[in-house]
């Protein structure tokens, strides 16, 4: 059996933050720690580090290389690699380095270009391609929302997944016409291809019709996701419903914002709040938001029984 059928993401695959110190430095003890709590849970079946939510693209190519090896060491879970390099060459180099540090899989987001000017036929169906054959790194495919130019036809996410290499895929279309469309066609085609929601604020929708979840969200909230999971895999919608009710207070704290991007601010406020980091340190060109921000997260996790 090939190594990307051998790694099994039927669960709950949070998107860890990368801790820093309140200086700006990656705290790899707070990380370590972080990645164990996570990991510790029955049901978290992998962690993906360096994408979003992780801050990734803020990262030094020394410091990406670093968080890797810090979560692979502190955990037994797979660990799996942003791999967001814009030019193939580039993203086939940084799969590599990911490969040496200890990542398990590479999560490949589209080349930053396509999201203002589109993708020619076939271009990532290539990416995918060279990535895999050039570093042997199994591969999510990874479907962004339908607003940007970079999200996939069915025919180019179809293509993707027959190639070798690809084992799962990360679906975040945020259109519901095209989940709904476009997944139990994904299903019918490759039935051995794992398929993840990533829609944090529409997990309810999109819950019944996958294998597990990879969201920033898993890095926050465990507990109920991976009941959320388990409720969608049972077809229980009024379990999912009442796990739906309980958690939209921090949905809207974390997810209902006026830009995505303060997600990852949120999160880190949270996991603070949850005394999971010592610090909600973020990056620039993240900004911190507001004392009464932080008020309302703390606030919504308690509501959803967190705090």
């Amino acid at each position: 059996m090939s190594p990307e059928k051998q790694l099994d993401l039927r669960g709950l695959v949070p998107a860890p933050v990368t801790p820093f110190t309140p200086d700006g430095a990656v705290d790899h003890a707070a990380l370590a720690s972080y990645g164990r709590w996570l990991a510790g849970f029955d049901g978290v079946k992998g962690l993906v580090c360096l994408g979003h939510a992780g801050e990734g693209t803020f990262l030094t190519q020394a410091e990406q290389v670093s968080v890797i090896r810090t979560l692979a060491e502190a955990t037994d879970a797979p660990v799996i690699a942003g791999i967001t390099g814009e030019g193939t060459a580039v993203a086939v180099e940084e799969a590599k380095r990911a490969v040496d540090a200890g990542a398990a899989a590479g999560l490949v987001y589209p080349s930053h270009g396509w999201l203002r000017f589109g993708f020619q036929p076939g271009a990532p169906q290539d990416r995918y391609r060279a990535i895999h054959e050039e570093s042997g790194l199994p591969l999510i495919l990874f479907q962004y929302p339908d607003v940007t130019k970079a999200s996939y036809d069915l025919p180019t996410q179809l293509e993707i997944a027959a190639q070798p290499g690809v084992f799962a895929t990360k679906n975040g279309v945020r259109n519901m016409r095209r989940w709904d469309t476009e997944i139990p066609v994904l299903r019918a085609e490759h039935p051995d291809l794992q398929i993840l929601t990533c829609h944090d604020e529409y997990l309810l929708h999109t819950m019944f019709d996958v294998d597990g979840a990879l969201v920033g969200y898993g890095g926050l909230a465990p507990e109920p996701l991976i009941e959320f999971i388990a409720a969608g895999k049972a077809r229980d919608y009024p379990a999912a419903r009442a796990l739906h009710d309980r958690l939209l207070p921090v949905t809207k704290a974390v997810y209902h914002r006026g830009s995505h991007m303060e997600g990852t601010v949120a999160l880190k406020l949270g996991l603070k709040a949850r005394g999971i980091l010592p610090s909600a340190t973020v990056r620039s060109p993240l900004i911190d938001l507001s004392p009464e921000a932080e008020q309302e997260i703390v606030l919504a996790l308690k509501s959803a029984e967190l705090l």
